[in-house]
């Protein structure tokens, strides 16, 4: 395939280039060039008045409980999502399959129609929540990476007692991760430290959530008198998720042993816990992804993440960042932190992208890019949405 004519957001750095060419095979980008011909049976696309950016990377969703958007909302975090007790816990156990499926099967549509090409599942309900998941993606062309966990939380008295994770339990964690992509743990206070270095021994992707509340950062220190983040980090994790009320210090230490954190703004700000800091983040060396966590309190949308985040931080701290930083942690982030060929337009990368139509009635006349992209594009200025090299949403 050709495709001719475009404005693209080039590499790592999201180099914006008026006119260029884009050759792919093998549904990979293979060539970036002005004046690349097409071979004889090779397929054209002209991008007149198209801009192609990365296909944006959501690095934290719960799909899961799509069935229960917008229950509970006036309840606290704990009795909204906690993984015991909460009201998620209970509707995804009561909820029959075929219902949970449909839910699931529209919100990847959803992602899909809103140029999110890849996202990443913390994935409830052990193994059976890991097959009911790749059973709905076998119906969409979505990327998906797959999270699992075991359906085991330990209480504070086992935590002091670092309790060992039980021989039943060890058969089951082997079944999940054959099943997926790795362990996406719900937290350090459900689990003893025991628990968490064996995870730790896994070969696959780690990660876990931290430091999400204030309270949660509390039972830490009273459970065990250590941050929770610290003792997150004994799981070894290759990304951790939130960090709202991360320390300088925590951050430190996540910088030094993580590839870096995803932030989930809006999900914080709707559970009324908070932003993340992302200039403390910034000047501790993270660096930093984007989700959109839990559908049941937050539509899973990178622009509404990207412009909530960017103005809120400016608003917050009186001090103005670069809209191309908020923009690569929707898409060249992701990649890094999950070391995977996507999130980046270049040679060699898997050619997961998204047309914006330059023309559309919110972005014209497109004087910055990247700030376009950021705070004014939405869905209605999406044409289409590549992955793998074909369309897969939408036409030119």
């Amino acid at each position: 395939m050709l495709i001719k004519n475009a404005s693209i957001l080039l590499g790592k750095e999201l180099e914006f280039i008026s006119t260029t060419n884009i050759k792919i095979q093998n549904q990979r980008f293979t060539r970036i060039q002005p004046n690349i011909g097409a071979s004889a049976k090779e397929e054209e696309i002209d991008c007149e008045g198209l801009l192609i950016i990365p296909g944006f990377v959501n690095c934290h969703t719960h799909i899961g409980d799509s069935v229960g958007k917008d229950i509970s909302i006036n309840r606290t975090v704990d009795k909204r999502i906690h993984p015991v007790f909460g009201a998620k816990s209970k509707i995804l156990k009561k909820t029959h399959k075929e219902i949970l499926t449909n839910f699931m099967e529209s919100s990847c549509t959803s992602m899909l129609h809103k140029g999110i090409t890849t996202f990443v599942d913390f994935r409830e309900g052990g193994l059976d929540g890991v097959l009911l998941l790749k059973s709905v993606l076998q119906k969409s062309p979505i990327r998906s990476i797959i999270l699992g966990r075991l359906d085991f939380y330990q209480n504070a008295i086992e935590i002091r007692k670092n309790m060992p994770l039980p021989k039943s339990q060890l058969i089951e964690l082997d079944n999940i991760l054959k099943k997926c992509d790795g362990l996406g743990i719900s937290g350090a206070n459900e689990n003893s430290t025991s628990v968490l270095n064996h995870y730790s021994r896994t070969q696959k992707i780690r990660a876990i959530h931290s430091s999400e509340t204030k309270q949660s950062v509390d039972a830490s220190k009273k459970i065990t008198g250590k941050s929770e983040t610290i003792r997150a980090l004994n799981l070894k994790p290759h990304f951790l998720v939130h960090m709202t009320y991360a320390s300088l210090g925590d951050l430190h230490a996540a910088s030094k042993r993580t590839r870096g954190i995803v932030i989930c703004p809006r999900a914080n700000a709707s559970l009324a816990e908070g932003i993340p800091d992302i200039e403390l983040m910034k000047k501790a060396g993270c660096t930093l992804a984007l989700g959109t966590d839990n559908i049941m309190i937050n539509s899973p949308d990178m622009f509404r993440e990207m412009d909530y985040i960017w103005k809120v931080s400016m608003g917050i701290h009186k001090k103005r960042i670069d809209p191309k930083e908020i923009l690569k942690m929707a898409t060249v982030n992701g990649g890094k932190l999950l070391r995977k060929d996507i999130g980046v337009i270049e040679n060699g990368k898997l050619a997961d992208c998204i047309f914006i139509d330059k023309h559309s009635i919110d972005l014209e006349p497109m004087h910055n890019p990247h700030a376009s992209i950021v705070h004014r594009a939405s869905q209605s200025s999406i044409r289409a949405v590549m992955i793998g090299g074909k369309i897969v949403y939408g036409k030119i």
